[in-house]
């Protein structure tokens, strides 16, 4: 029984988040009190950073003169450099956050369900923000790939979607 437990486990398919507007995104900016939230909320959004990252991050890892962020030991030990989002600029002095990665899910869950009526997770900003470069600035997939820190193309394709607004302005281009 433990082994077909298992093998049910390892078959499940992952349900992809939707993602969200950037319009819906500056909602649930404007609703933010909490100014370590904010940094939080936007260096997910428009820095694509994971949860993990934004956690982590030092003020020594900002570099405001090249405009990089050194993402130091991310997922699978790896480092790497993204540009710093300009809409981040002026919140970065909140770095390091006073909260953790529990602390920020609930806070961002919990403004999520009150400003957009959705149960929305963290990780949901990600996607979003990837999903945001592709579609409305007009990113290259393989920027967003860089940009996400995949060593497979694949991986960013699942991070990327094309909403039905996206469509429809393809269809009724001239």
């Amino acid at each position: 029984m433990e082994k077909e437990e298992r093998l049910i486990k390892k078959t499940r398919i992952k349900k992809i988040p939707e993602a969200i507007t950037e319009d819906e995104f500056l909602k649930i900016i404007r609703a933010v009190k909490k100014k370590h939230h904010k940094i939080a909320f936007i260096l997910g959004f428009y820095g694509c950073m994971r949860i993990s990252e934004i956690v982590n991050l030092k003020p020594e890892n900002i570099d405001r003169g090249q405009r990089l962020i050194r993402i130091k030991q991310a997922k699978g030990h790896k480092d790497r450099n993204i540009p710093l989002p300009p809409q981040a600029t002026r919140g970065l002095s909140h770095i390091p956050l006073k909260c953790g990665i529990r602390a920020l899910e609930i806070a961002f869950k919990s403004y999520s369900k009150k400003v957009l009526g959705k149960d929305s997770y963290f990780h949901i900003l990600r996607h979003s923000g990837a999903t945001h470069y592709l579609n409305k600035k007009k990113w290259s997939i393989r920027q967003v790939q860089q940009l996400l820190g995949h060593s497979k193309i694949q991986t960013t394709e699942i991070y990327t979607h094309v909403t039905p607004q996206i469509l429809i302005e393809k269809m009724w281009e001239d």
